[in-house]
């Protein structure tokens, strides 16, 4: 009696590469175009194979986590099948497997892994799915990260337009982007100045386009305020805010979205490997304890808000600055290597800060 359909697919934009067998058979092969009709005609092909010869077998399917988001996995679930969306940097590839990589081969690499776990218990590289409510979360923070780094783009193609035609700010202008520089570069703009009619468009429409983007940020800015002020994040935000030196409201919200739920680090090593803050380890042999660079695994976004926390963390909070000091001994060398630590010890602490405030908070709401 059949016990289970095991299906690998390699999913594309366009099309499916599916492969599936009963238990130990031999597979399957089919292309299936990645439509609602395409997927649903799958999801009927696969269920009429679990009731073959009066049997019910359990589907498992499994894909690569993509771009393409976790539609086709609430698609599955949604009709009972399981699923499991594995991490591409996680599963096991031969150099002979990198070098010749097909659709069909990638099926075959899915099916076999998945029909490993299902038959003999092997483990399995999954993503940790977060729910939907999660990533419209993540969306509107992550959008927020986009148009900041746009801005930051636009200003530095300003500077150099400036650079490119020897103008330099003036000292009465004062400070970068304060409201009188932004009026020196106005004034720039109107024809019979110090720059060619053709660079004083090209500024004006620099200019133009950063306003735009400023009024975006401050647009999503607000609506990040109020999104860390829902039941969902605002007593981890307000702890974090309130008690770490250098972490705000933007900073926690990233953190919070990005790594989900927090109970699934089961400790701060999980944790820091997870964000990519763990070194990288190459031994063989006699050669033990080679370390190398930090792994970057992980959520970049988070990264780069520790970054920018760890420095102001750094100048406010005396142990961290001492720790970071030690570990640099006065040498520009080390500062990196002080830095990532600060940056490993900040999302450690925020970690547990906001475990701690959400015990108290589920605490008191149960008393």
């Amino acid at each position: 009696m059949r016990k289970s359909i095991i299906c690998g697919m390699d999913v594309h934009e366009r099309s499916i590469k599916v492969m599936w067998a009963a238990d130990t058979d031999t597979p399957e092969v089919r292309d299936v175009a990645n439509t609602t009709d395409g997927r649903w005609k799958l999801i009927e092909r696969l269920e009429a194979e679990a009731q073959r010869d009066g049997s019910s077998a359990q589907i498992v399917v499994c894909y690569e986590a993509s771009c393409l988001g976790f539609g086709l996995y609430d698609e599955l679930t949604d009709t009972g099948i399981t699923c499991h969306v594995l991490a591409p940097n996680r599963i096991r590839k031969s150099r002979r497997d990198v070098k010749r990589k097909t659709d069909l081969a990638d099926a075959k690499m899915l099916f076999e892994t998945l029909r490993g776990h299902v038959l003999a218990g092997n483990e399995l590289p999954t993503v940790w799915i977060p729910p939907k409510e999660l990533r419209d979360d993540r969306d509107l923070v992550r959008m927020r990260l986009t148009v900041g780094n746009k801005v930051t783009e636009t200003k530095n193609q300003i500077g150099m337009l400036l650079k490119k035609n020897g103008i330099r700010r003036p000292e009465s202008a004062g400070n970068c982007w304060t409201a009188g520089h932004r009026t020196w570069l106005k004034n720039l703009t109107k024809s019979g100045g110090h720059l060619s009619p053709v660079a004083c468009f090209v500024l004006g429409s620099l200019l133009r386009q950063l306003h735009g983007m400023e009024t975006e940020q401050d647009r999503l800015e607000k609506e990040i305020v109020k999104l860390a002020e829902t039941s969902r994040y605002r007593v981890q935000c307000a702890a974090m805010s309130a008690d770490i030196k250098g972490v705000g409201i933007f900073t926690a919200i990233v953190f919070l979205t990005e790594l989900g739920d927090l109970s699934r680090f089961r400790n701060r090593r999980e944790l820091a490997s997870f964000l990519g803050l763990t070194p990288n380890s190459d031994e063989s042999g006699e050669v033990t304890d080679r370390k190398g660079h930090i792994s970057r695994s992980g959520p970049a976004r988070v990264r780069w808000v520790l970054c920018q926390a760890a420095w102001c963390y750094i100048a406010h909070e005396s142990s961290a600055r001492e720790a970071y000091d030690r570990i640099r001994k006065n040498s520009d060398k080390l500062k990196k290597v002080g830095l990532v630590a600060t940056m490993r010890r900040l999302a450690i602490r925020m970690w547990h800060k906001a475990i701690d405030a959400k015990m108290e908070a589920t605490a008191q709401a149960a008393a």
